[in-house]
């Protein structure tokens, strides 16, 4: 039996009862897809994932990535090369590759819903698959000779890393020392070490391309001279794309990791023994910015994957609550010849699923829906209205680290506390997938940026440096349909109490912004705040989702039977439980946040 259950019912649910995104299918650039060819794609990716990937989910875990110190080179057991050859055979790559090179042109929301499937089933999958979206940031920002490279990496299937980290520069980027020098001939030569970097190399690809930071001759200090820079493993035929010598990166080392072991994080060398030749993307010097469409991108597939891993989590929890034995019904608890009943019967197990699905359903939301901003992105774009463009990749840039920072400690936490915890001691061994899921989930809190830095970046870039504007018209849109009344009226008195109290956790926080220009330790009482108002604001966001979907349940309810009344029945308490036990963290976030004082960060380090 596969460890994964895909939960196509509750994406299809999303896609089209919540976000209508049947509305935009079948027109402008999504003219070839409409709700049934979407639903075909979701079925087909799921018998995949549930079979083809699943299937080597736990081996790649227990014999992971091997290295070839002498050669640099990567392999990886079979059966993970045979799950991810189905990836390929399937054609599945085509959603994120360049239309003009064979790609798929779907809605971002449907890309999103596939991508939660294969994630959930085996996440490293998707994660080495990532070169074909990698080859989409190199066509859109490359040089008309560097779109051959897209190219090559498209039709022969090439592998692609992105590649920040140094031993002495993580979180700060603007500190990195690899250093680029200029050759006639227009490429550059490239030395000095990357540490981990996802999918540094692999056996079932021919060529790798790393994209690559690194500080030109007369770069400024910081992120502002840093540029990008393509660098194959092995130089090729530009107009063939013919394989060559081997260029002068090599992988030198594997951390030895808690989890995601299939997934190989490396060590990079570059232009020790021989030059690491690369190519300056785009002739431009605009580093950072072009390395962030790369960012966005990962940002996303790390808060799906923590997402889909915490509903695997759950429905694996779930059936086997309602399989396991033990104990008597808590109403006769002192009947000792009471029959022994299920552990679903028990309220502490109750009470723990419904924390497993009003998050994993709610968050699943949180990524389509953000998705759905995606969609409108590429059609005002298409159309030509700059300003709802504007609009909507301001709000896009608003979600992601809730998406990423929100979903990921959500899920790592629930996956060890609650999922875990249902299976007893049971969920401790190598018996269940799902300490397989606890360890391979606590990566998402870390890479692409850590929670702590998801916090810093939405506060300061996405709510003060934008004035407040997105975040406002989000409240606003939430207010409104929380004002509206209808069904679940209490709990949407408790998300106005809510976004009341929000409201005044950002003016608490803006305000100590503000006084620090003049007073600077005042920045360490927003500082110590930062994580705690990004966690509230995806409370809020969620709850929102989940309500908006109780009430569409309430209209279907009346007229359904079978496994969609329980369906429908799941939405409406899943949305009342989130409310009622979440919301109320809120109200005491505001009065935590209006009584920190920064007095911490006067301690002595050798108090703590």
């Amino acid at each position: 039996m596969s460890h994964y259950i895909a939960n196509l019912r509750d994406i299809e649910f999303c896609l089209f009862d919540l976000l209508g995104r049947e509305k935009v299918m079948g027109t402008s650039l999504y003219s070839d897809v409409d709700r049934d060819t979407a639903m075909g794609m979701l079925e087909e990716v799921k018998r995949m994932c549930e079979n083809d990937l699943a299937a080597s989910f736990v081996e790649g875990d227990r014999v992971g990535a091997i290295l070839n110190k002498e050669t640099g080179n990567v392999t990886l057991p079979e059966s993970f090369r045979k799950s991810y050859k189905a990836y390929v055979d399937g054609e599945w790559w085509r959603v994120d590759a360049p239309v003009d090179l064979g790609g798929m042109k779907i809605p971002p929301s449907v890309r999103w819903a596939i991508a939660e499937m294969v994630l959930g089933s085996n996440p490293a999958i998707h994660i080495y698959a990532s070169g074909y979206a990698f080859a989409q940031v190199a066509y859109v920002l490359g040089t008309d000779e560097q779109k051959k490279i897209a190219k090559h990496m498209v039709e022969k299937h090439w592998g692609a890393t992105m590649q920040l980290t140094e031993p002495d520069a993580g979180s700060d980027v603007g500190a990195g020392r690899t250093k680029a020098v200029a050759q006639p001939d227009g490429t550059w030569h490239i030395t000095g070490s990357k540490r981990y970097i996802t999918s540094g190399d692999a056996d079932f690809y021919d060529n790798v391309v790393h994209f690559v930071l690194a500080r030109r001759e007369g770069g400024g200090p910081g992120t502002k001279g840093l540029s990008l820079f393509l660098i194959p493993k092995f130089m090729f035929d530009f107009e063939t794309g013919e394989m060559g010598k081997r260029n002068g990166v090599f992988v030198t080392a594997l951390e030895d990791k808690m989890g995601l072991n299939v997934s190989a994080t490396c060590e990079v060398n570059l232009g020790e023994h021989e030059p690491a030749v690369g190519y300056l993307l785009g002739d431009v010097h605009e580093g950072i910015a072009q390395m962030f469409k790369v960012i966005e991108f990962a940002r996303m597939m790390v808060g799906t994957k923590a997402i889909a891993t915490l509903s695997a989590g759950y429905q694996q929890a779930l059936s086997y609550a309602k399989e396991r034995v033990q104990g008597g019904d808590m109403k006769v608890m002192n009947d000792k010849a009471s029959p022994r009943v299920t552990i679903i019967k028990h309220p502490d197990v109750r009470r723990s699923l419904m924390v497993q699905k009003s998050y994993s359903e709610g968050m699943r939301a949180l990524v389509l829906y953000t998705a759905s901003i995606q969609d409108e992105i590429e059609l005002a774009t298409k159309a030509g209205d700059k300003e709802r463009t504007e609009d909507m990749e301001k709000l896009n840039d608003l979600l992601l680290p809730i998406v990423k920072g929100y979903g990921s400690e959500k899920s790592w936490t629930l996956l060890g506390t609650e999922s875990l915890q249902t299976f007893g001691g049971a969920g401790f061994t190598r018996d269940w997938p799902i300490e397989q899921y606890v360890r391979d989930a606590k990566i998402d809190t870390l890479y692409e940026g850590t929670t702590a830095i998801q916090g810093l970046d939405f506060f300061f870039r996405k709510i003060v440096k934008d004035g407040g504007r997105t975040i406002g018209l989000l409240s606003k849109e939430i207010k409104a349909f929380a004002d509206a009344g209808g069904s679940n009226a209490q709990e949407k008195k408790a998300l106005l109490k809510a976004l009341d109290d929000l409201g005044a956790i950002i003016g608490v926080l803006v305000g100590h912004a503000m006084e620090s220009q003049t007073d600077a330790v005042k920045i360490y009482q927003v500082g110590l705040n930062t994580s705690r108002c990004l966690m509230a604001v995806g409370d809020i966001i969620t709850s929102w989702l989940l309500l908006r979907q109780a009430d569409i349940a309430v209209e279907k309810l009346p007229t359904a039977t079978g496994k969609d009344k329980d369906f429908y029945t799941g939405k409406i308490a899943a949305a009342q439980f989130f409310v009622k036990n979440y919301l109320p963290h809120i109200t005491a976030d505001r009065k935590i946040v209006e009584a920190t004082d920064g007095s911490i960060m006067e301690l002595p380090e050798s108090a703590f």
